[in-house]
């Protein structure tokens, strides 16, 4: 299964990650793995070239989380809100079996 984490605290979008294999085929045929893959670091690039967002990637062998170092923009707001709809929609259908995404409060306002 796929774990994807947003974390967000005052209603603010502070962090982002993605751990994990969805398991829903095999190797090189994982339409589910391919498409959450492919929305993360889209959303990644797009951010760094389309907002003035500065932000760290740390990566391990298994996850990678991407923190913002300031607040997010406009731009990156709407970037991150795209990155959850389609999330969200592929977890809608093919099921929390394969990917499962939470949205962490931090706290604040």
């Amino acid at each position: 299964m796929i774990n994807a984490e947003v974390s967000i605290k005052d209603n603010k979008y502070v962090a982002f990650s993605c751990a994990g294999h969805a398991g829903f085929s095999d190797k090189g045929k994982d339409i589910v793995c391919a498409s959450v893959s492919a929305l993360v670091i889209n959303t990644a690039n797009a951010i760094e070239k389309l907002s003035d967002c500065d932000f760290n990637a740390v990566a391990s062998e298994d996850k990678i989380t991407y923190v913002f170092k300031s607040e997010i923009d406009d731009k990156a707001l709407l970037l991150m809100d795209a990155l959850i709809i389609g999330l969200e929609g592929i977890q809608k259908e093919y099921g929390k079996k394969y990917l499962q995404l939470v949205k962490k409060n931090l706290g604040g306002n």
